[in-house]
């Protein structure tokens, strides 16, 4: 039994409340699932549309919330009378609920209101008990946990990904074109019968390698199915279903293989998948013995034949100690069934024309703890401006930033079999390793303020790839690692260059002679700057110093454009290139560290060996013995890279 709301905790796993500031009248809907205790708030979603519209509001987020979540409440940015404003965002959470779920009943269950004081920024938290209730009741304690959110929903949680492709055909009088949304809406509700049928089978089976033995897929049949069940009632199983033989008994943690290792889960990136697959069993024996029969149904006037391609593929979440038929018949069916709805509101206009091509993408984005389902149009590709406004709307109801290319088809979920070796790139033979400041030793300088890069990116450094660039190459190098970057944020899809493409660039832009192709000359930050504009689109900002010694100086301008750009800079001395990283920085000392990647190595692709040769480190702006990496009397300049405002 829930605890009463006088002593009751709300617990925060997300790691931003509020999304879009202290503007009063902005409403939110917290998101929670019927499988985590009481008032657990794990995301939060912005209301987007003018004057509540409930019917457009629920079905976005009948579109974007895998089954397993729910919205648990609102909270709104209201004036001082704090219990008013959060029974208003109560009322607004009880309605889209019922939209939601298209039900007409009372909605009793418990709901958290949260008031934001548009002047101070104070959150209060209430409960309302039932629909019935006027009064709220003030929440006893709030918990923010954060830090470990990740954590306790994947390793406790898994996913179950069905993918279903089905082409409709259907048949109309060509005589009567408007009969045409009759017969289509016909085969859809065939369809969806046909999901709960005692013939329909379910093959759940492991979606992840695993070191030991993969688990043989689980049969589960329409037949043992039971509907409809209240999710957060269904009897959880103990976790030692290895000795239960009745498939129906099965848990969701028979097919995960983190359940019986020590792995690292904290994102649904690496969490546990199930793949489910959909058939019919039409070949079931059946009790009395025949000839197949064949009916023929003539048509009596003209008929006009129509097939609509469908694509469903849809994610949901459930506990590992979930039984899987469970899972199945409360959550991925539901699932297939709301997808089908969506799909077909979108054709349904466009029935008797060129269908649009739909595409199901599936994005955990930065900052939201569970995965996301969107529905792109794709007919004129990704930077058509109809998409790109369906991707702003998205980003606005996410709280994401509107400068980043976050919701992009590249950044799409990998939802095929994991593989630990895709952390490193292969490239012409060799492999490349990213992120290799992760886990290095700290900068030194006590009490500073590390700002580093936003994102990953790739380790480039001489004798690459079989070419010796050693001694000219490192600018080329700091390059094609700057690049990189904005290949992994999925900014540009251009393969990072060769030191002849990049010569090549230099020359059609007509900053040097057809003769430097083929060359071992330096570049410096203006070409650099040059090649970025030319490949990317992407414009820069250059910072000269007169002596190494002005670096420090810079620090908090550099850490600035970590914090708001988060690109990786070159810095350039004389002949020499490095890869600045981060920066920490003492403001009351102003002692500082600068985040070196270097691009002179020369080994092989051995992290514990780049980072013990200090390859890649923090340099201090003046060590214990007064020395500073960077030389007093040489001249250096800075490229800061500005990352293009696109989504």
């Amino acid at each position: 039994m829930a605890p009463s709301c006088e002593t009751s905790t709300l617990r925060v796993l997300c790691p931003k409340l509020l999304l879009s500031g202290n503007q009063q009248g902005t409403l939110q809907w917290l998101i929670g699932s019927p499988f985590f205790p009481p008032f657990t708030v794990v995301s939060t979603f912005r209301c987007i549309h003018q004057s509540l519209d409930l019917d457009q509001e629920s079905d976005d987020l009948r579109k974007l919330l895998p089954k397993g979540f729910e919205v648990i409440g609102g909270l709104i940015v209201g004036d001082s009378d704090a219990e008013k404003s959060a029974l208003e965002a109560v009322r607004a959470a009880r309605r889209l609920r019922k939209s939601v779920s298209e039900g007409g009943e009372l909605d009793d269950e418990k709901i958290v209101g949260a008031s934001v004081d548009a002047g101070t920024g104070t959150i209060h938290f209430f409960i309302s008990k039932t629909e019935k209730s006027a009064k709220l009741e003030p929440v006893g304690s709030v918990v923010y946990e954060e830090d470990k959110s990740g954590k306790y929903l994947w390793e406790n949680g898994c996913l179950l990904h069905c993918e279903l492709p089905i082409k409709l055909p259907f048949y109309f009088p060509a005589s009567s074109p408007s009969d045409s949304k009759k017969m289509f809406l016909e085969a859809i509700d065939a369809v969806i019968t046909q999901f709960k049928e005692p013939c329909a089978v379910y093959i759940a089976g492991s979606l992840k390698k695993a070191s030991g033995d993969v688990p043989k897929p689980v049969v589960l049949r329409g037949k043992d199915f039971g509907f409809g069940a209240d999710a957060s009632n269904i009897n959880r199983l103990p976790g030692a279903e290895d000795q239960v033989s009745d498939t129906k008994m099965l848990s969701c943690s028979h097919l995960c293989p983190n359940s019986k290792t020590t792995s690292l889960v904290n994102s649904a990136e690496n969490a546990d998948k199930i793949q489910i697959s959909v058939m019919l069993n039409r070949s079931e024996n059946s009790p009395t013995s025949g000839a197949p029969v064949a009916e023929y149904f003539p048509a009596m006037e003209e008929a006009r034949l129509i097939v609509v391609g469908l694509n469903l593929d849809v994610l949901t979440y459930a506990p590992k100690e979930l039984p899987l038929m469970h899972a199945v018949s409360n959550l991925v069916i539901p699932a297939l069934v709301d997808q089908l709805y969506s799909l077909k509101k979108i054709i349904l206009p466009h029935l008797l024309m060129e269908h649009p091509q739909l595409r199901i993408y599936h994005f955990n984005p930065p900052g939201v703890l569970h995965p996301i389902t969107t529905i792109y149009e794709l007919n004129y590709g990704e930077t058509e401006m109809k998409q790109v406004d369906v991707r702003k709307s998205l980003h606005m109801r996410l709280g994401l930033p509107l400068d980043r290319p976050l919701l992009r088809t590249a950044n799409a979920l990998d939802l095929s079999v994991n593989d630990e070796s895709r952390s490193n790139t292969k490239k012409r033979g060799s492999i490349l390793l990213k992120d290799v400041h992760i886990g290095i030793p700290s900068s030194g300088v006590s009490e500073g303020v590390s700002s580093l890069i936003q994102g990953s990116y790739e380790y480039y450094h001489y004798l690459q790839d079989s070419f010796d660039d050693s001694g000219w190459g490192c600018a080329y190098r700091s390059l094609q690692t700057i690049i990189s970057w904005f290949r992994l944020q999925h900014y540009t899809s251009i393969s990072v260059p060769s030191h002849r493409e990049i010569q090549q660039t230099l020359v059609e832009i007509g900053d040097k002679e057809p003769s430097f192709v083929g060359s071992r000359e330096w570049i410096g930050a203006i070409e650099l700057s040059f090649v970025l504009d030319k490949l990317l689109g992407v414009s820069c900002k250059i910072m000269n110093f007169r002596s190494g010694s002005e670096l420090p100086e810079k620090c908090r301008e550099l850490a600035l454009h970590f914090e708001t750009q988060g690109t990786p800079i070159m810095i350039g001395g004389g002949v020499l290139a490095y890869t600045l990283l981060g920066v920490d920085y003492d403001e009351g000392s102003g002692d500082c560290a600068f985040l070196i990647l270097d691009p002179h190595y020369t080994g092989g692709e051995d992290h514990k060996k780049i980072v013990n040769g200090g390859w890649c480190g923090w340099k201090k702006a003046v060590d214990s013995k007064g020395k500073s990496f960077f030389l007093h009397n040489k001249f250096y300049n800075l490229l800061l890279p500005q990352r293009p405002n696109m989504v």
